[in-house]
């Protein structure tokens, strides 16, 4: 898997293209074919069918895959046909830093899932374990607590479990 460490050019920029249901993958594809960078978070999610057991990668944020392009060359994009629209990043560095996270997270091999929404709470850096170091936001579900990793731009974060002890308030 790709992570969002791509060299800073100032000409391309930080795009998000809100696919058509159930294309990530295959936009992923068609844009690896034409040479765009291009990042989809995944993750493995294990099922049972019939007594077999499968496993494969999904996405993390469905029906969103993040690219970067000269923003002269949108039009590339449009004509995949697995695009339904191709949104600008207005804040390109907080963009970049958030999506950064969240690979950290996918490579250190922490349990994550989506957490369609951002819920209130308070702001907390991960003092301990793998994850040291990482903001996030708090959110206490199940007795133990949820530190969100937002993607602020796309109203969704990636949730990841860890106790209390392991966090300390920003």
């Amino acid at each position: 898997m790709k992570s969002p460490q791509v060299q800073e050019e100032t000409d391309i920029e930080w795009f998000v293209a809100h696919t058509r249901p159930r294309c990530e993958k295959k936009l992923r594809m068609y844009l690896d074919r034409e040479l765009i960078y291009n990042i989809l978070p995944t993750v493995q999610s294990v099922h049972k069918y019939r007594g077999k057991t499968v496993s494969f990668d999904k996405p993390l944020f469905p029906g969103y895959v993040f690219l970067k392009i000269d923003p002269l060359n949108r039009q590339k994009v449009y004509q995949s046909d697995y695009v339904a629209n191709l949104l600008d990043v207005p804040d390109q560095e907080g963009f970049h830093s958030q999506l950064a996270d969240i690979f950290e997270a996918i490579e250190s091999g922490c349990e994550l899932k989506l957490a369609p929404e951002i819920g209130a709470g308070k702001r907390v850096i991960i003092k301990s374990g793998p994850m040291r170091g990482i903001e996030g936001w708090v959110e206490d579900r199940y007795g133990r607590s949820t530190v969100l990793l937002r993607l602020d731009f796309i109203g969704q974060a990636a949730a990841l479990s860890m106790e209390a002890d392991m966090l300390e308030l920003v």
